[in-house]
């Protein structure tokens, strides 16, 4: 009998137990440890950027990143409509306003071509995020930012070993964020990372991940921060899993092209692009979207196979429809139609790190059982 078979399994078959010995071995488990800066350094040094600035999670990598450029009451940021609620809740958090850009129906990343439309003077800061396996197209982002005095904020929580133009993403950002989710090709089990090039910036991120605690007096202080620090067991984890991020890309993409040929002639259905002119996929996650011409959306697949115990995960749900949002009078009257449409035809099937090929081949034939309805 099968066993089920989850959406993620992380992969932990490196240093992982070595680091966490010496962590326990040492006493040092909290984020005074050697490893958080370890991993800060090597982890910057990978992307490209000056500074690394470990945090407990990615969703408040968001947090800090909009304080920290001083964004806040009456400021506006462009931002996508399909992402994950985070980078919303960062923004409406600060006091500003998410103005959101639908999404490109092929990368499924933000649409490019809709950003200059939303700016305003009250604009501020353009978020991109990059989606499912491919990066958001940077070039014609950098030249509006550029053109209007606009700061980027790049999350770049799923773009681990992702490149655009041959440049690691993460890169691109006047600040951008990572996450270490353990569905990510670099976990800590929780765990996120701000970097920048700003020495400015960096340094203001530290102080509010740190309870804004002063160097001259600990416990006085000017402003209230935050306790998102990482842990030193945490960044060890995350020290072992980025010596495995080049294997681990491979594995992803030699995943990604064999659910692709398993799964390329089943009709009105679509796969992930194997790659763009500036970017080839790393499939974070091997997304299918049904076409509109099958009587059944995403939640009914996804039903037929946990039933079959095989995992999987519905896509991002948009912003414009959020209940909280929309309590809060945002997005009134938005429509955002591809966003939507991903929403409710998206879904994503087992794609962790642990999953070998005949895990993959028995998933993809009951992904074909369902939707040719055998």
């Amino acid at each position: 009998m099968q066993d089920f078979i989850p959406v993620n399994e992380p992969l932990l078959a490196g240093n992982e137990k070595k680091y966490l010995n010496e962590c326990i071995d040492t006493g040092w488990i909290s984020s005074e440890g050697a490893f958080v800066k370890k991993f800060e350094n090597q982890f910057a040094k990978r992307v490209g950027q000056e500074h690394g600035i470990a945090v407990c999670n990615g969703s408040v990598a968001l947090d800090a990143a909009i304080v920290a450029l001083g964004i806040g009451e009456g400021d506006e940021v462009i931002m996508p409509a399909f992402t994950i609620i985070s980078c919303a809740a960062a923004i409406v958090r600060a006091g500003a306003k998410p103005v959101l850009v639908d999404s490109h129906p092929v990368t499924w990343n933000m649409d490019v071509n809709q950003i200059e439309s939303k700016i305003t003077p009250k604009t501020k800061a353009i978020m991109v995020v990059h989606i499912y396996g491919l990066p958001v197209d940077m070039i014609p982002v950098m030249d509006i930012a550029k053109k209007h005095g606009l700061k980027i904020i790049e999350d770049a929580a799923e773009a681990h070993g992702l490149t655009y133009n041959g440049i690691p993403c993460g890169n691109f950002g006047d600040i951008s964020i990572f996450s270490f989710y353990p569905n990510k090709h670099v976990t800590t089990g929780e765990g996120g990372m701000i970097m920048t090039n700003d020495d400015q910036l960096a340094e203001r991120c530290r102080s509010l991940r740190n309870l804004c605690f002063q160097p001259q007096q600990r416990f006085v202080h000017e402003e209230l921060g935050w306790n998102f620090r990482m842990s030193n067991i945490q960044a060890a984890v995350g020290v072992a899993q980025l010596e495995k991020l080049d294997e681990f890309v491979v594995a992803k993409r030699k995943m990604g092209r064999r659910y692709t040929e398993l799964l390329s002639e089943v009709d009105n259905i679509r796969l992930p692009l194997p790659k763009t002119a500036y970017a080839e996929n790393i499939y974070w996650v091997y997304g299918i979207v049904l076409d509109p011409e099958l009587p059944f959306d995403a939640k009914h697949v996804m039903q037929k196979l946990g039933a079959e115990k095989i995992g999987t995960r519905p896509f991002f749900w948009p912003m414009h429809e959020q209940p909280v949002f929309k309590k809060m009078g945002l997005f009134a009257g938005e429509e955002y139609p591809v966003a939507s449409m991903l929403a409710r035809r998206g879904f994503y099937v087992p794609s962790g790190l642990s999953l070998d090929n005949k895990k993959i081949e028995h998933v993809a034939s009951k992904v074909k059982e369902v939707i040719q309805n055998k």
